[in-house]
């Protein structure tokens, strides 16, 4: 059986390390993943007022997250916390009360950074609010890329082999927590 993973890239820019992370990630994917991108930049800023006239885009993204197995977070640490365009999909997700695409879904996160420890504590705030939402997430391993120059081309070929293997061991991890949670 093949799994639909939707993946959420928390950066914006296309040239984000952790779009380059996530075109790696597809790369490597093990035969059983299908990894499918769910596009988050066209979102207004979540709105309450909105959920009686729920906008197309919000409708879109609710759709592509209920058509996916999973869900997997490509996400930076912007000021020690998730970037604001990952906070806001995950509101229009969950929303309007009631209609949580995100109960029960599994998930997992995973980021790059220059900085030492990486998205750490990104990925902390994260897994604290997808808990919230009913999204079980993977737990072990955490996966913290330390970006240097060079590490994933801009196609997504990782150049170190010891990146390379501990993304295939997250993957294969993440199947098995896929697996495990959809019975």
């Amino acid at each position: 059986m093949t799994y639909r993973v939707g993946y959420i890239v928390g950066s914006l820019s296309q040239r984000s390390i952790n779009r380059r992370l996530a075109k790696a990630l597809t790369k490597i994917a093990p035969h059983d993943l299908e990894l499918v991108e769910i596009p988050i930049a066209d979102l207004p800023l979540y709105n309450h007022d909105l959920d009686d006239d729920y906008p197309e885009t919000g409708r879109r993204l609710k759709a592509q997250v209920e058509e996916a197995d999973a869900i997997l977070f490509v996400t930076p640490e912007y000021n020690r916390s998730i970037p604001g365009a990952v906070k806001n999909a995950i509101d229009w997700v969950t929303r309007p009360w009631g209609s949580n695409s995100l109960n029960g879904k599994p998930a997992a996160v995973i980021g790059a950074s220059i900085g030492a420890i990486s998205t750490a504590v990104a990925q902390q705030h994260l897994k604290s609010i997808l808990a919230f939402t009913n999204s079980p997430v993977l737990g072990q391993p955490e996966a913290y890329v330390q970006y240097t120059e060079g590490l994933i081309t801009e196609n997504g070929e990782v150049t170190n082999e010891t990146t390379a293997e501990f993304l295939a061991l997250f993957l294969n991890a993440f199947t098995e927590h896929i697996k495990r949670n959809l019975g």
